[in-house]
């Protein structure tokens, strides 16, 4: 029995990579504004200045990172199962999934309560208590989420490794006569 993928028209193909790009491009943008924000606030002598920038993170950066994720995660879904590349048919493609489901469930359920708690540190330094200090791990996820984002973009324009599974075309052999073969 024979698959058959329903196909996006032009349009709606076009469409739908616009929406796909788009939102990996805010993504990535969004990710590279929390890692500036994180670096000036580990990086500055200011209190004042570290704890406005650690609180800009959690005012801005979750909610629409998590967002942009899971758009681009929908639009690559409708892309996959509306092309020739389906969703774990080529290595490329399937990793690209992985990756943002991945990367999605990180946001919700890792970086949001480090961004919540950070933010917390910041008011305490804004509030003078000398004790507040912004944990050297925030670092982390501003320098592996733009990598990750980086080298889903790589995928996406060189395509490498092929198929998942080859195809199962029928093998031809050749049958050969024993009878008169001595």
């Amino acid at each position: 029995m024979a698959t058959t993928t329903r196909k996006l028209s032009g349009r709606a193909r076009k469409a739908v990579l616009l929406v796909h790009v788009l939102s990996a491009a805010a993504w990535l943008g969004i990710d590279l504004a929390l890692g500036i924000l994180v670096v000036v606030a580990l990086s500055t002598a200011d209190t004042g200045t570290a704890g406005i920038a650690i609180q800009a993170v959690d005012l801005f950066a979750i909610w629409p990172m998590f967002g942009a994720s899971v758009v681009c995660m929908l639009s690559g879904v409708v892309l996959g199962v509306g092309s020739k590349y389906g969703l774990v048919r080529y290595w490329w493609v399937a990793i690209k999934l992985v990756l943002n489901v991945g990367m999605s469930l990180l946001i919700a359920f890792a970086l949001r309560p480090g961004v919540a708690e950070a933010a917390r540190i910041g008011e305490r330094m804004l509030a003078g208590d000398p004790t507040a200090v912004i944990p050297s791990g925030i670092l982390h996820p501003v320098v592996v989420a733009p990598t990750l984002l980086l080298f889903a973009y790589v995928l996406s324009v060189f395509k490498p490794w092929g198929r998942v599974r080859r195809s199962a075309e029928p093998v031809q052999r050749q049958r050969r006569d024993l009878v008169g073969a001595v």
